[in-house]
């Protein structure tokens, strides 16, 4: 059974592009940072009387000290010291505004990579709309960046600034922090992956998969941080991009990690369904037989119009099928439902196309849908087919014998 999972898991992550979604999401990510940054220092300038001049400045410092690290001596001198100073002081409105909605657009895109993919992971897709799974992405992530304000300083410090804040229980702290990390840790995962599926099922049911994702991201931030030891820190190839390189590949490695979580939830899922989850995906099964009756409904009706042309000749010039709407996946096939040019594209002499005969050639009166299929066809077609009407009504009147001579 553990195998079955763990194939399960690895077809999932394979046909689902983990790997490149995760880059995605990674990408977002990074993009919405400095925005972010540059909104919560504008917020600092109105909340001076409550952090102080202290935690202000040695944020400053801290931020130059990042800058000179990531730009050119130049570069922080003219561009991150002027804009830092700027906000800090005036605090800028506009800035503050800017920088939010940059930031809630580029973070919520990252979050929909993880509910759009945990969504399909589950066979599920289509059961939510577009909107709400916007919405519930922008709502994910003002909820991580709440959770991520107070989580991320304290599992980057660790318990010693814990104990400096409350030296009275030094001992409770060294003993609970991890603990009391690790569970908050997949509580938030595994109410990541409740909520991202359009279905409810029970909320410990994701815990195996958000135990995975924490180890997997664990391991993963260690040996990224042995490769970033050996190939970023000294002389390096990638010089001013290090900090950005290694901050994107620690995120884009936290992605990964969530999403072989789901994976595995789905696996599981798969294996042992539950009964809200086996029911929605019944229900999308039925849509997609109903959707695809209809479309093969609809090409045999469409077949039905073009059930007498059985004409080579038609065949040919792209009369059977011009009720048919233009392909879409190949657009070298759209020639045939373009109109016909009769004389080469420079060229002003054209042939104009004939109006539409109201009689055959061999003198019978056409029928409207006759009449209908001849301005249809293109000029050569035309002519072939009239060819052939002439030819046949000449064998026709071959073909009497004289019985029915004497009688006309």
């Amino acid at each position: 059974m553990a195998w079955l999972l763990l194939k399960d898991t690895v077809n999932s992550c394979m046909e689902y592009r983990v790997t490149g979604l995760a880059a995605e999401a990674a990408f977002f990510t990074l993009l919405s940072l400095p925005p972010l940054l540059l909104a919560l220092l504008g917020l600092l300038r109105y909340l001076d009387d409550w952090t102080g001049t202290r935690t202000i400045l040695g944020i400053q410092e801290s931020i130059l000290t990042v800058s000179s690290a990531v730009l050119s001596d130049k570069g922080t001198k003219e561009i991150a010291e002027p804009l830092v100073r700027d906000v800090l002081k005036l605090g800028s409105p506009d800035i503050i505004s800017v920088g939010f909605a940059i930031a809630l657009w580029s973070g919520s895109r990252a979050v929909n990579v993880f509910v759009d993919t945990i969504t399909i992971m589950y066979g599920l897709e289509g059961k939510r709309g577009i909107v709400r799974t916007r919405l519930l992405a922008f709502l994910l992530y003002v909820v991580a960046l709440v959770i991520g304000a107070v989580a991320l300083p304290l599992m980057v410090a660790g318990p010693e600034t814990v104990v400096n804040v409350v030296p009275w229980s030094a001992d409770a702290v060294r003993f609970l922090y991890w603990p009391v990390v690790t569970l908050l840790s997949i509580a938030f995962l595994t109410t990541l992956y409740h909520v991202s599926v359009p279905v409810r099922s029970p909320w410990a049911e994701d815990i195996p998969g958000a135990f995975v994702a924490l180890t997997m991201w664990v391991l993963g931030s260690l040996l990224l941080r042995v490769y970033l030891t050996h190939t970023v820190e000294g002389v390096t190839i990638y010089s001013s991009l290090a900090a950005p390189v290694a901050v994107l590949l620690w995120i884009g490695v936290s992605a990964f990690a969530v999403l072989v979580g789901a994976a595995v939830n789905a696996a599981i899922d798969r294996v042992w369904p539950s009964v809200t989850t086996a029911a929605a995906r019944a229900e999308v099964d039925r849509q997609r037989e109903a959707a695809a009756a209809r479309a093969a409904a609809e090409r045999a009706a469409r077949a039905l119009v073009h059930e007498n042309d059985d004409d080579p000749w038609e065949a040919e010039e792209g009369v059977i099928g011009q009720d048919r709407e233009p392909p879409s996946e190949f657009p070298e096939r759209w020639a045939q439902f373009l109109p016909p040019r009769t004389s080469a594209p420079g060229s002003t002499n054209r042939t104009t196309r004939p109006s539409t005969p109201n009689r055959t050639t061999n003198g019978i009166r056409a029928s409207p849908t006759e009449r209908r299929r001849a301005a249809r066809k293109p000029l050569a077609a035309r002519r072939r087919s009239s060819l052939r009407s002439f030819l046949s009504g000449r064998s026709r009147q071959d073909k009497t014998t004289p019985q029915e001579v004497s009688t006309r």
